[in-house]
């Protein structure tokens, strides 16, 4: 496991229209906005919108990816700021705060063109016979 203060490799996400609407989709949130432009713009935002449950799914991506396949999510803490909108792009980057044995905590942002998308912390566990 990499130290406290070691930062992650960032990853860029392309914000498709279909990222979006599947996201929404696969975590039945069926809520216009998220799915529907004319009704997002009817009620006040330019385009659809991703939910927080994608957000959530994104955020625990980005953790798995780099700590590997045995990785195990503990705890996934978020905070919301500005939408992402298609056809933008979201930069998840992290920031290993704490380690403690076989657990870290990381501390995650995604930002896209309109600021900061997402902040939050992230604990997982990689069991020690799974590292390299």
């Amino acid at each position: 496991m990499r130290p406290a203060g070691s930062e992650l490799p960032p990853l860029e996400i392309p914000l498709t229209r279909t990222l979006i609407v599947a996201g929404a989709i696969a975590s039945r949130d069926y809520q216009d906005v998220h799915h529907d432009p004319g009704s997002a713009r009817d009620k006040g935002s330019p385009d659809v919108f991703m939910n927080i449950l994608t957000t959530n799914g994104l955020v625990g991506r980005y953790i798995t990816d780099h700590f590997g396949p045995t990785a195990v999510l503990r705890k996934v803490a978020i905070r919301l700021g500005v939408p992402n909108y298609p056809g933008d792009t979201m930069v998840l980057t992290g920031r290993i705060e704490e380690v403690d044995g076989d657990t870290a905590t990381v501390r995650v942002v995604g930002a896209n063109g309109l600021g900061t998308h997402v902040t939050g912390t992230v604990t997982v566990t990689v069991p020690e016979e799974a590292r390299p």
